[in-house]
């Protein structure tokens, strides 16, 4: 599902090489970029589809502002709320910047846990046609009305391929699939291999995987969360109430927000609410450990191990 091939198969070994460290939240990603960032003259590109957004940090587990400050990060914190992105606007713009710092003999370190971004960046971006506002929200309304069944039902008829490729729950995926069958009368899974056979990349991509056991993975998650609440996430979230955000945006419709608002709207208590957030946070790390692991490409290193050993390992890969 995920072994992503590009056209650096038989490939050219003068292409610069650029980690993509990869894995699931809170397995330490950030902390080995910042450490393996530190043996270049480089910049971070975040492969995460939520640190995107602005005034979303502690819930989104944003690095600190002296990582900033120390090494320039693109694709964080540039996005208001109410902005719609994908994974193929990601795509394209991920691997501009990267081609702008190899231009600038400066070394593109990605990092991240959003798979479908990752592939867009190595396998190509699908290019979104132009289509009448009005029409798409009166359509996609009519899809969320729907049931996950029937959503997978439709998708199954229309585009097969993209209905084994999307995970069943995975709704938003989906109504975006039928959105663009019906905007275009052709299957997304068609015009996103399309787009892949005209897709070379300047680079030859390393894929580095972050893995621990999963019950201290789990019991990170725990810890993370119970941090993010001492930090401020419930505040950050009423500031986002305060200001008039939709807890319906689908930027808002990420775990560690969605479960404090009912929270804020009294219809649940505090401690329901951080139970929620760890639970869907560890099936959250669980999709993406069973995401990444499907990319045979990715060389898997132990997280629990010293910072400087898993730098030297990354190092002798590039």
């Amino acid at each position: 599902m995920t072994n992503w091939k590009s056209d650096s198969e038989g490939i050219d070994m003068k292409l610069p090489k650029v980690p993509i460290i990869v894995g699931p939240t809170a397995v330490g990603k950030t902390e080995i970029s910042l450490a393996l960032a530190e043996r270049f003259d480089s910049g971070i590109v975040s492969a995460d589809s939520r640190q995107v957004y602005q005034k979303m940090n502690i819930g989104t587990a944003k690095p600190e502002l002296d990582a900033f400050q120390k090494v320039p990060h693109f694709l964080i914190d540039f996005l208001d709320p109410t902005q719609s992105y994908s994974a193929g606007l990601w795509g394209r713009d991920a691997l501009s910047i990267i081609t702008d710092l190899l231009a600038d003999q400066k070394q593109p370190i990605v990092v991240g846990g959003s798979g479908f971004y990752i592939r867009a960046l190595i396998q190509g971006f699908f290019e979104e046609p132009a289509y009448n506002r009005e029409d798409l929200e009166s359509l996609r309304t009519e899809y969320k009305a729907m049931r996950t069944g029937t959503l997978r039902r439709l998708l199954k008829k229309v585009d097969p391929i993209s209905a084994k490729r999307i995970m069943p729950n995975d709704r938003q995926r989906a109504i975006r699939a039928l959105e663009i069958y019906e905007i275009t009368g052709r299957p997304l899974s068609e015009l996103q291999a399309l787009q892949k056979s005209e897709h070379t990349l300047p680079f030859e991509p390393i894929f580095i995987g972050l893995e621990m056991p999963r019950e201290e993975l789990y019991a990170r998650i725990n810890r993370r969360t119970d941090q993010m609440i001492l930090a401020g996430l419930v505040e950050e979230v009423e500031t986002l109430v305060s200001e008039d955000y939709d807890p319906e945006l689908n930027s808002l419709q990420t775990v560690g927000y969605r479960e404090i608002f009912p929270y804020l709207q009294g219809r649940t208590g505090l401690y329901e609410a951080v139970r929620l957030i760890k639970r869907n946070t560890r099936r959250y790390a669980k999709r993406q450990t069973t995401w990444f692991r499907h990319n045979e490409k990715v060389h898997w290193l132990d997280a629990e191990a010293r910072i400087e050993k898993i730098v030297s390992e990354i190092l002798s890969l590039l």
